[in-house]
């Protein structure tokens, strides 16, 4: 009696398994294909405002798991008082088919995982807007990364909002480095 619920919990195992396995790969996106991302891919140098100070951090960006995501690593130049870089961010960014967006999820050295660690933007020619909303779904934070591509550089444009008013947090530009 007890061979046979053995059995029998294998056989729902192992079907929840084959189950699960065909879901995922039926539901498997082809690699992106993103000229824009794929400007965004190398080593650059960011130096601007943050927080209304100036700061300098190395940023390497390079597509990974089969070409779907575009991951950011984000390290700054200045220290904090453990010798440790005062900020560092991992960022993967996204094209989701379904939606026509760019996701980004943003972790940092900050910790916490919220809504508000995940942006959507609406892909434009040389834009990619992100907009981070609150766990009510107001709009917290905006990060708006423009490409100029005359020099090959990237702006961040970051502004905490506050009801709808946009206030300036960073202003950096990210060059080859």
């Amino acid at each position: 009696m007890r061979i046979q619920r053995v059995n029998c919990i294998l056989k729902t195992l192992l079907l929840a398994l084959a189950l699960c396995a065909a879901s995922v790969g039926a539901a498997q996106q082809a690699p992106v294909k993103s000229p824009l991302l794929d400007h965004l891919v190398g080593k650059w140098v960011l130096q601007g405002t943050i927080a209304g100070r100036a700061t300098t951090h190395d940023v390497d960006a390079e597509w990974v798991l089969d070409h779907h995501y575009v991951r950011i690593h984000e390290v700054s130049h200045e220290k904090n008082t453990k010798g440790q870089p005062q900020y560092e961010a991992t960022i993967y960014i996204a094209w989701n088919e379904p939606t026509k967006q760019v996701a980004a999820i943003w972790l940092d050295v900050y910790g916490g995982m919220s809504t508000e660690s995940i942006g959507l933007a609406d892909p434009k020619e040389n834009e990619l807007p992100f907009i981070f909303k609150d766990d009510k779904g107001a709009v917290s934070f905006s990060n708006d990364f423009v490409y100029d591509a005359k020099a090959d550089t990237w702006e961040w444009r970051m502004d905490n909002v506050d009801n709808g008013a946009a206030k300036p947090f960073g202003r950096v530009k990210l060059k080859r480095g």
